[in-house]
């Protein structure tokens, strides 16, 4: 089944089989590798990718259903003059990366919140990234990370 659809930017037009996971295409097929394969049952956020702005366990999510969508994995944050994305920046300062397996997971689920909120409060902030699972931090550095991404994107430094 050839599927069309906008992956980081760019047009992508791919021939897939109808039951292959957006998991397995990221990886596989477009050797985006920074998507991780935690659990496959969309209970962890590893494999969070955003589509159309909204984050997603491209675990659960079909490759034939990216038809016409836009997807950002987090190959796509760094700036096109080789910065980290503020975000990124944001979670090596305050210590949020740990093994860093989730981390891809967190930062995506971040980028989206913070699109649609700018300021959240630290209960914002955990449900904007209650479908992602960190095994390391305990999460206060995450939450940090996430505060200091605000900021930073707000163009203010803590």
């Amino acid at each position: 089944m050839l599927i069309e659809f906008i992956c980081n930017g760019k047009e992508t037009r791919v021939d897939v089989p109808a039951e292959m996971r957006a998991l397995d295409l990221i990886r596989n097929e477009l050797l985006l590798t920074g998507t991780k394969c935690g659990c496959s049952k969309g209970e962890c956020g590893s494999c969070t990718i955003l589509v159309d702005g909204d984050p997603v366990c491209s675990c659960l999510l079909l490759a034939p259903k990216l038809q016409g969508k836009e997807i950002t994995t987090i190959e796509y944050l760094e700036r096109t003059n080789g910065e980290l994305h503020p975000i990124q920046q944001a979670f090596i300062e305050e210590g949020a990366v740990q093994c860093g397996f989730c981390t891809p997971g967190m930062i995506l689920s971040t980028k989206a919140l913070l699109k649609k909120n700018s300021a959240p409060t630290v209960i914002e902030i955990e449900e904007g990234l209650s479908g992602n699972i960190c095994r390391c931090t305990g999460y206060t550095k995450i939450i940090k990370a996430v505060q200091s991404a605000a900021l930073k994107l707000q163009g203010a430094e803590k």
